[in-house]
């Protein structure tokens, strides 16, 4: 896939934004150590005849951390690269700790979003500062400390691919490697691999964990659009029961629960039908 990336800036702030394929537009909030050269659902979606827009949100690659104050500044920067790219709609995918800016810009803008879809999503409270996770996830992932700690993990998965899916797999399923072994493919020890090649967590880890509990049920029950929610049963890092309190308060959306071996649902043994059921959500909605 041929991948443009470009930065542009609006008053002094600046947002790093990636561009591939062709077609109805679908903008993608990526997930926490991530940026604009994600990769995970965009094969099908660029064969399927859509374009994908992939702003780093903010603290992430090249855009600024001032963009993220708050999840309602981001989005203004959002919209404002929309209006840059003079789309004047565009389908939401919004994927894991990306779960609340594509909430706050279905429920903020909905003349400008024509559909959503949640992945994996955080929908509700998260991560807290009394928690463990927290606690670690701040210290190995601190603006300080984040590229020692990628370039560490990256180093060991180019040695060792499997030993260290092994090592990563409880913070991604609830299954134990013997359980999941059996969904598990070379293709997925290898996309994990690459995944921990491309992970960055800039200062955007930080405003992730500052603002994803920022998100409340009015933002949820505020939103119009047709939305379609995926999330593995099997997930460990954002629990399942996030899915399940989207669909109550997201007025006629649907819910998709996936026996993926866990939060990435784009790898694994049923990754084709995480695949065919975001294209036929999405073809069913286009613009005629």
């Amino acid at each position: 896939m041929e991948r443009k990336v470009e930065a542009v800036s609006f008053d002094g702030i600046t947002v790093e934004y990636s561009l591939i394929g062709e077609g109805e537009p679908v903008l993608v909030m990526h997930g926490g150590h991530s940026n604009c050269n994600e990769e995970f659902g965009y094969q099908a979606l660029v064969e399927n005849g859509f374009t994908v827009i992939t702003p780093s949100r903010p603290g992430y690659g090249r855009t600024s951390k001032e963009a993220g104050k708050d999840l309602a500044k981001a989005c203004e920067y959002y919209v404002k690269l929309l209006d840059h790219l003079k789309l004047k709609n565009v389908h939401v995918l919004a994927i894991s700790a990306g779960g609340p800016s594509g909430i706050w810009l279905a429920a903020n803008y909905p003349e400008r979003i024509s559909t959503l879809t949640l992945q994996s999503p955080v929908t509700k409270e998260w991560l807290k500062p009394p928690d463990k996770e927290y606690k670690v996830a701040r210290a190995l992932f601190h603006p300080k400390t984040e590229k020692v700690t990628w370039r560490l993990v990256a180093a060991l998965s180019n040695l060792f691919p499997r030993f260290i899916f092994k090592q990563m797999l409880p913070s991604f399923s609830k299954l134990t490697y013997a359980q999941a072994k059996g969904q598990i493919s070379e293709d997925d020890v290898d996309a994990i691999r690459k995944m921990n090649n491309r992970q960055r967590s800039g200062f955007g880890f930080l405003l992730d964990l500052a603002q994803v509990n920022a998100i409340t049920s009015d933002d949820l029950r505020a939103i119009t659009c047709p939305t379609l929610i995926m999330h593995s049963k099997h997930d460990r890092s954002v629990p399942l029961d996030h899915a399940h309190y989207a669909q109550e308060q997201i007025p006629g959306s649907k819910l998709c629960i996936l026996e993926s071996w866990g939060h990435l649902i784009w790898l694994g043994a049923s990754s084709a039908l995480t695949d065919e059921t975001v294209i036929a959500f999405l073809q069913s909605k286009q613009r005629s």
